[in-house]
């Protein structure tokens, strides 16, 4: 691995539609430069790339791929990256591994809504960018509107490298707009002259001198042109966009030529690290320090867990002990991999600005930096999108449900925007995805490869109980059966939790004039206040009043959800000298706690969610419109580039449960949203009046 030097390295992603053709685009490049005796396709099950069954099934790619090749002096690592958004969080590991992104768009349907996903992700990320126009011998293609659409979306750093000759059943070749040479053919669909002039313009922004002469000489030789493009396109002054058709063998040399060209190589764009807690960057020296990030997790069929990392400084050997940042103590790497695919070759060294597996190392995950412990380095933690689309699963048999939780926990670690966990309020095991897609896959996943089976519903929504007013009473608890009784008896107050306050502020001698102490839950704004004077209560059993206090509020009293926001004051009591004890002091606290929460204004509350809502400009109104009757509350817009607006709005997550399919078919899939959790609210009164009937209903359906 370590042949070529840093300067020809180039790491790159390819990203954007699905369906663009990004796959084969890739298994054509490895047959161009040698690596296979024949090119792969996706279509018929033999791609290099799509390894997995349900890749193969389904004829496009669920999870990221790594290959290599080399062409013109330069080492290319390539990733192949999901198309479709419900596998984002692949795309992303992916683009934290390279320095290139080349955006891929289908010439028939154009710009697409994961496009310009992709290419604002990548630009956020600070990655030189390439578009590809593939598939441009389909047929009904409007090349300059095209054009026009890219520059639109993407801005007027779009230059094309090439213009075809023709186009759709009609494309012979390409024209090099940068290198222009010879006769122009009559059938190109763009003026190349032209575009070679906004090449040129483009690419000398990025130098000064270059520029002067440019403008003073009007002209530059090819070579500068070539070089000049580089710096633009590392300064992201200039975005190349190359032509291509896989099934006609167009292009694709040319787009070869291209990333050797102008993708920046680890050494042309530097990457941000902390060292010692200051921010720095990290040169991608060989003899540097040892650093490197797990980008990718896979577990293996056959040799189990797969650790997919790029070196950013340094050099890696096998058997060498490496530090993971974070952890105590250091882990050996026994072996090292370098795939093509599916396929895999063992080597014994990588080094600076290369891309490297390692096998069997159980303490590395997705995120992970790894360094030589010689300084405490750091590289910025992977951002991965929140999964939206939650399913509350349970084991279809007894035999699955020893399995399910490893099984699950498996693909976690795999899939980087795929959550389980265990609700601690509805008791359920909730698995979350991008999309329904995603989980139907992971539930195909499941029983193709670990061999369980899952039955899913929508998971119970994470009501909340509260009062809304204030109370005191007590409740005397008393039992004789023979031997030793039980008997406490416990006086309280209970109040609603007032908003904004400090509690160390609040829960003084001022306002509690026999206060002793108070213990606050943060989580549940919860405060429990001891104001018991002259030993009504002996010291002993108060801790018990709380927690009985503590067990009722997460069994709940109106529909069986968690109680939170407010305080329990507990300010007189009684014992006996015998029978009091600890369960009886317990039980009198949970039993009057429950009397007067039904007697201090009860409510139920509910979450609501944060939603940004991206959606093109003409879809604005279908979308608002359907929040309206969601409850759901508008709170402001944000046009972004490319005819889009962001909705910022406020809604019950009960309401927005499935909202995934509701924004694909108002948007025509090519809306998206993300969601967080806000804030607890009321539930108004008719649809708590609902809440609670049905709860009585299951408890009576339960006592039968």
């Amino acid at each position: 691995m370590p042949k070529h030097p840093v300067s020809e390295l180039r790491n790159v992603v390819l990203i954007g539609n699905g369906n663009a053709g990004k796959t084969s685009l890739a298994d054509l490049m490895l047959f161009k430069a040698g690596e296979t005796e024949k090119p792969g396709s996706p279509d018929d099950g033999t791609s290099v790339l799509d390894v997995e069954e349900e890749e193969k099934e389904r004829h496009h790619s669920t999870t990221s791929h790594f290959c290599h090749f080399e062409h013109r002096n330069t080492r290319i690592n390539l990733m192949d990256a999901p198309g479709l958004p419900d596998f984002v969080g692949f795309a992303i590991g992916a683009m934290r591994a390279v320095e290139t992104a080349i955006i891929t768009i289908d010439a028939h349907s154009g710009v697409e809504v994961n496009a310009r996903r992709s290419f604002q992700q990548a630009g956020n990320r600070g990655l030189a960018r390439f578009i590809v126009i593939n598939k441009c011998d389909d047929e009904n293609i409007d090349f300059p509107q095209l054009m026009n659409s890219i520059r639109e979306q993407f801005g007027t750093a779009c230059v094309l490298m090439n213009v075809p000759i023709g186009i759709g059943d009609s494309l012979t070749g390409l024209v090099d707009t940068v290198k222009l040479a010879g006769d122009v053919p009559t059938d190109v669909v763009m003026d190349p002259v032209a575009t070679h002039q906004t090449v040129v313009e483009s690419a000398v922004e990025a130098d000064d001198d270059l520029m002067t002469k440019y403008f003073e000489d009007g002209e530059i030789s090819p070579d500068e042109i070539e070089t000049a493009v580089l710096k633009s396109v590392t300064a992201g002054s200039l975005i190349p966009v190359f032509c291509t058709a896989v099934r006609k063998n167009i292009g694709v040399s040319e787009l070869m030529d291209g990333i050797a060209a102008y993708a920046p190589s680890p050494a042309q764009l530097k990457r941000h690290v902390t060292v010692d807690g200051e921010k720095a960057e990290i040169e991608p020296d060989t003899a540097g320090p040892l650093l490197g990030q797990v980008v990718k997790t896979r577990i293996d069929r056959y040799i189990s867990k797969v650790s997919y990392i790029r070196l950013y400084s340094g050099t890696l050997k096998k058997d060498d002990r490496v530090q993971i940042m974070g952890e105590s103590g250091t882990v050996r790497i026994s072996q090292l991999l370098d795939f093509q695919g599916g396929e895999r070759e063992t080597v014994d060294v990588a080094s600076a600005g290369n891309i490297v597996a390692v096998s069997k190392v159980d303490q590395l995950h997705t995120g992970n930096t790894i360094s030589d412990g010689s300084q405490l380095i750091n590289m910025p933690p992977i951002a991965f999108p929140r999964p939206m689309v939650g399913l509350a699963v349970e084991p279809k048999t007894q035999a699955d449900q020893s399995k399910i939780s490893t099984a699950l926990q498996k693909i976690e670690e795999e899939d980087p925007s795929f959550r389980v966990h265990r609700d601690e309020q509805t008791h359920e095991m909730v698995m979350e995805g991008m999309s329904e897609l995603h989980l139907k896959l992971v539930e195909k996943r499941l029983h193709d490869r670990e061999k369980v089976d899952i039955i899913t519903h929508e998971p119970k929504i994470p009501y909340r109980e509260t009062v809304t007013g204030k109370t005191e009473g007590s409740y005397r608890h008393k039992k004789q059966s023979g031997g030793s009784g039980q008997f406490a008896e416990v006086h309280m107050r209970l109040y609603a939790f007032p908003e904004g306050i400090e509690p160390d502020e609040y829960f003084t001698k001022e306002k509690f004039p026999n206060l002793r102490e108070f213990h606050f839950d943060q989580e549940l704004n919860f405060c429990f206040v001891d104001s018991i004077s002259g030993g009504s209560v002996p010291n002993q059993f108060i801790p018990a009043v709380e927690k009985g206090v503590r067990e009722q509020m997460s069994r709940g009293v109106l529909a069986g959800y968690q109680v939170q926001n407010v305080i329990v004051e507990l300010f007189f009591g009684k014992d006996h000298a015998v029978d009091s004890n600890e369960t009886a002091f317990k039980t009198a606290g949970a039993a009057c706690f429950r009397d007067l929460f039904k007697q201090a204004g009860p409510a139920i509350l509910e979450p609501f969610v944060s939603m940004e809502i991206t959606v093109p400009n003409d879809g604005i109104g279908d979308v608002t419109s359907d929040l309206n009757p969601r409850r759901g509350q508008v709170e402001g817009f944000d046009e972004i580039p490319g005819g889009l607006t962001v909705i910022h709005a406020k809604a019950p997550l009960a309401n927005v449960m499935t909202y995934a399919r509701s924004i694909s078919s108002l948007t025509r899939g090519q809306g998206s949203f993300t969601m967080d959790f806000n804030s607890y609210e009321f539930v108004p009164p008719n649809e708590q009046a609902t809440i609670v009937a049905e709860h009585n209903e299951k408890q009576n359906a339960a006592a039968r």
